[in-house]
């Protein structure tokens, strides 16, 4: 594992981790009976994480160009791996980059900060629904890339294998007829 793949996996890893704990909120909006307590301890959640200060959305921008950085360059090496696998990666990357940009950040926005007289506590709960709607969607998008990393891996090894077994079946054959050619020279 070289370090393009490893920024990859640990800016997947990373933002899987902070979307999991989204999940403990983001779970009880989608799949529960929406009460008064769960749509109050969203909106305090996302209020808390809209509002936290500039070095942590600097920190989650950052680990983002990691891993754009990461997959663009592990798509340089232009082979049959890096076109399905890392070519796959980064399009379920960008397409869960897009969520946020187009979703989550402007649902959060509507959530923590709600532009008077314009969005409704109706409009704020839907959007509550749809950030977190949003962040599974993102959840899957990135387990995705995991699996398409590990399916790399595994395949680049069973390769491996493969060419290993390769050469040691030309080399069998060929110690036999060496073995042979000295056996009549004794002969």
């Amino acid at each position: 594992m070289g370090y393009r793949q490893a920024a990859v996996l640990v800016s997947v890893s990373f933002f899987l981790g902070v979307l999991f704990i989204c999940l403990n909120v983001d779970y009880r909006i989608l799949f529960t009976p929406l009460t008064e307590s769960v749509v109050r301890d969203g909106m305090e959640f996302y209020t808390t994480f809209y509002n936290s200060p500039p070095a942590i959305k600097a920190l989650l921008h950052t680990v983002m160009g990691i891993g754009l950085l990461g997959l663009v360059g592990k798509l340089h090496k232009w082979d049959d791996s890096a076109m399905f696998f890392d070519g796959s990666s980064l399009a379920a990357y960008v397409f869960g980059l897009a969520v946020y940009l187009t979703v989550g950040i402007p649902a959060c926005r509507t959530v923590a900060d709600p532009v008077p007289d314009v969005d409704t506590k109706e409009d704020q709960i839907e959007a509550l629904r749809i950030l977190s709607a949003g962040n599974t969607i993102i959840i899957v998008l990135f387990g995705a890339i995991l699996a398409l990393q590990a399916g790399e891996q595994w395949a680049r090894r069973l390769e491996a294998k493969m060419i290993l077994e390769a050469g040691e079946q030309a080399q069998i054959p060929a110690t036999t007829v060496v073995a042979d050619a000295e056996s009549k020279k004794d002969k």
